[in-house]
């Protein structure tokens, strides 16, 4: 587990006693001495090799740099947000209609990750938005498909129990239907982008936790449990711990407990992938999603801010408790009762939310060597593909096509009204 030091990891303004800088050219393995012997060298050190991490270590290594992925657990692993079998991927956008030109890219580069693995890692079932008719998620999600033109279905409760009989909506709530949701394989996407940037040269460690790091005008030190390292550039993908890496996320990138169970179906026919479809659900108890059965004997629901636990994700409560399934099963009873039969499994997870559920992509403010992705708040994982390369943007050039202004850290926030 990582364990946060008694000091906090700031970084300092000058490198390590005994290193000196060395010429390099951009791609090539480099060394600089120290007291000690030689110290490792690479264009680019990420640090965090989950979904996002795993995904800027592949765009960076497809551009030429020498790559050094960091992992403080094992690749993949179930300690962060970066697992549990499925996680849904959309395009009707309710959040915000500035997703949907990143979110068009992140199923192009998902297809392009396909086609290299040889594996299927992207299912398409379509997706339910759904809510009452001027709940967020509805006029979110209708607000997205048509400033983008995307194709889609207004079905009311009656309507979209016919189509989808697993569904039991209360009267006047309506869903959004769009075709071409579905949902990722995050564990297998994972090792799919890792395997592709050892094949491009990355070096890729497990089981290696950052003690710190130090930026200089001509690079970035990072010191690990086992070695030390030197980089032109360093991006910090590290999930729930990226705070305690950049002190300036610690009010900003917050982990918070979450609790997914699967259950099995009563009526089967109902849930079976081809059946039903992923859904996100603006109801009064909370905000659900769900997926078909898939991977796992069960039908799969959670709500967002599960019991709303602000978390230190190395002491968190990783037990799922019976406060836990009752909280989740009463939503089962209530939207999917013929999905209501036995538990299956239920895993916890981590969110690291942001104060208005907004990600943050940037440079650090200080350290403009230094790129970080954190604070994607539930709904990050669908876009680690495009994220990988606008990481991988910001690090080698300090700048992206892509328009990240909104999610920029100094921006100014609002918290969300649902």
């Amino acid at each position: 587990m990582y364990r946060a030091p008694a000091a906090p990891l700031l970084p300092r303004e000058s490198p390590p006693r005994g290193i000196m800088p060395a010429r390099s050219r951009r791609g090539r393995h480099r060394a600089l001495k120290t007291r000690r012997g030689t110290l490792k060298t690479y264009d680019a050190i990420v640090i965090g090799v989950g979904g996002m991490g795993s995904a800027t270590a592949c765009h960076l290594a497809r551009r030429g740099s020498r790559v050094l992925g960091l992992e403080q657990f094992d690749i993949p692993h179930e300690l962060g947000s970066s697992h549990g079998v499925s996680r849904i991927i959309r395009l009707a956008y309710a959040e915000h209609p500035n997703y949907v030109p990143l979110m068009r890219r992140a199923y192009e580069l998902w297809r392009e990750l396909e086609n290299q693995a040889g594996e299927r890692l992207l299912i398409v079932t379509g997706g339910i938005d759904a809510g009452a008719e001027e709940s967020s998620m509805v006029k979110g999600s209708l607000a997205s498909c048509a400033l983008h033109h995307l194709p889609h279905e207004v079905l009311d409760a009656a309507s979209l129990r016919r189509r989808f009989p697993g569904f039991r909506l209360a009267r006047g709530m309506l869903g959004v239907y769009q075709a071409d949701a579905g949902f990722l394989l995050p564990e297998r996407c994972i090792v799919a982008y890792v395997e592709a940037a050892q094949r491009l040269g990355a070096e890729i460690h497990a089981r290696e936790r950052v003690i710190e790091w130090r930026s200089d005008g001509k690079g970035v030190s990072v010191r690990t449990d086992r070695q030390s390292y030197r980089a032109r550039k360093v991006v910090i993908t590290a999930g729930p711990w990226a705070r305690t890496l950049i002190p300036a996320l610690a009010e900003v990138a917050v982990p918070e407990r979450q609790v997914l169970i699967w259950t099995q179906p009563l009526r089967p026919e109902y849930f079976r992938l081809g059946a039903f479809p992923v859904f996100n659900m603006e109801a009064p108890e909370g905000r659900y999603y769900g997926f078909p059965v898939y991977g796992v004997p069960g039908f799969k629901l959670g709500r967002y801010h599960h019991r709303h636990e602000t978390v230190d994700p190395d002491r968190m409560d990783r037990d799922c408790h019976r406060e836990d399934e009752e909280l989740l099963r009463a939503g089962i009873r209530r939207y999917f009762p013929d999905a209501a039969g036995p538990t299956m499994a239920m895993k916890t997870c981590l969110f690291t939310n942001s104060p208005d559920e907004h990600f943050i992509l940037d440079l650090h403010p200080e350290y403009p060597r230094v790129a970080l992705a954190a604070g994607f708040s539930g709904h990050g994982f669908k876009f680690c593909s495009v994220i990988g390369e606008i990481m991988a943007d910001l690090a080698l050039e300090g700048r992206t096509r892509f328009d990240i202004e909104m999610f920029r850290l100094g921006r100014e926030r609002e918290t969300p009204s649902a």
